[in-house]
């Protein structure tokens, strides 16, 4: 599932300081993917990701800041009030999860997925938003189907079911 946080930076717009927050439930049910980067932007100097915390940034791909305020008409505005090349960091979820942007001493963030596929890809055609994993508890659908059922769900027991025909149901497979 790909999500877009609405209040996210892109390359093309610049949205208000924000941080990215899910709750500590979301994030056990559906944390982003591992090929889910996110960038933070704008960072000063003294930021922690840039000096006690570095190993928290990674090399994204071949990507660069300079590349990222370059390409990106929203974050080229903090190439200009430097007159240099702000900070950045492409990092992974774990950091953004217990960091506030003040604490990471960056203004912005965004974020990126399947960056697998994004090496030699600008910041323009980057996929941008989120892409969140979950899985689904086994249900027996499986066993259910290679008997030549339907799984199906009984509302009453609130528990999966077989349904076998039209006729015919089981808990678990059609028994043939």
């Amino acid at each position: 599932m790909t999500i877009f946080d609405p209040s996210m930076s892109t390359c093309s717009i610049l949205q208000p300081h924000h941080d990215f927050k899910m709750s500590e439930i979301q994030s056990a049910i559906i944390p982003p993917t591992p090929d889910t980067v996110f960038i933070l932007v704008n960072c000063s100097i003294d930021s922690p990701v840039l000096n006690h915390y570095k190993s928290l940034c990674f090399n994204f791909s071949g990507h660069s800041c300079d590349e990222l305020y370059g390409s990106c008409t929203s974050f080229k505005l903090f190439h200009l009030l430097s007159n240099s090349t702000p900070a950045c960091c492409f990092t992974g979820y774990e950091t953004v999860k217990y960091m506030s942007m003040d604490i990471l001493d960056c203004t912005h963030y965004t974020s990126v997925y399947n960056t697998d596929r994004l090496e030699g890809v600008g910041p323009l055609d980057w996929l941008y938003g989120m892409k969140l994993s979950f899985s689904v508890p086994d249900t027996g659908c499986a066993r259910c189907a290679k008997s030549g059922g339907t799984c199906g769900f009984d509302v009453e027991t609130e528990m999966a079911q077989c349904i076998c025909s039209s006729t015919s149901n089981s808990t678990r497979d059609c028994g043939k």
